[in-house]
């Protein structure tokens, strides 16, 4: 396979091992990667928008990720036309271009142009809140952590104190930035109107039913896309 003429989308769920992956691969065909995940374009949210770090950035090239203000929106148009500049960059450099994310939007937009949002089911909503009241608050929240490790590591001392900075920066309301999980939280740990555990779990809860936003997507937009188990990751990389 001549992999100097593709162009790799890797997509999934929150905490799906997909960025981990992506890096590996990348040292393994010689590419570079492109931000394909809404959140995390904002430089002022590393630590809520779960940013791959430091080290990670110096052994891989990464794209499109912590270049813009929470205090600008943007769209998808703007991911797209910023994308398909970085592609041809990269691969003017006999590179290959690996799209990473969760935004499943972004995806359709490079694949199929750009399209209406379609209606996302809210069943699995209830079937969460019924879980909830079934076996309690705080063998939900255990169970939340156990199936998404990657959000305890959202309610760290410098989450909060990335907020604080956030909040004084007096973001407005229609602000894209203002939809990433754990502002609204913190705010209100902040403001005393919840403890600290009260907002792990609120936080827990929402990345959770984020993460089956991104599944359900998946499944209705991208159901001719390759799946494969994030158990199996390792395994296809020995493939390659």
């Amino acid at each position: 396979m001549d992999l100097k003429s593709k162009i790799i989308l890797v997509s999934g769920p929150t905490a799906s091992g997909k960025s981990s992956f992506a890096i590996q691969l990348a040292k393994k065909i010689n590419g570079e990667i492109i931000n394909a995940d809404s959140m995390q374009v904002y430089k002022e949210l590393k630590i809520l928008t779960v940013r791959p770090k430091i080290k990670e950035y110096k052994n891989v090239k990464h794209h499109l990720y912590g270049f813009l203000s929470v205090k600008k929106n943007f769209s998808v148009g703007s991911w797209l036309k910023l994308t398909l500049q970085k592609i041809k960059e990269i691969k003017k450099k006999n590179k290959v271009p690996i799209l990473v994310g969760g935004t499943g939007l972004y995806f359709k937009a490079l694949t199929e142009g750009l399209v209406k949002i379609p209606n996302i089911p809210i069943k699995y909503r209830n079937k969460i809140r019924t879980l909830q009241k079934t076996i309690g608050q705080k063998k939900f929240f255990n169970k939340l952590i156990k199936l998404d490790p990657l959000v305890k590591n959202k309610i760290k001392k410098g989450a909060i104190e990335e907020v604080k900075k956030f909040l004084k920066l007096k973001i407005k309301k229609d602000r894209t930035s203002n939809k990433v999980i754990g502002i609204n939280e913190i705010r209100d740990f902040l403001e005393k109107k919840s403890n600290l555990n009260e907002i792990k779990e609120r936080i827990s809860i929402k990345t959770r039913q984020y993460a089956k936003r991104q599944s359900t997507w998946a499944r209705g937009q991208m159901s001719d896309w390759q799946k494969i188990n994030p158990k199996d990751l390792s395994k296809l990389l020995k493939k390659i």
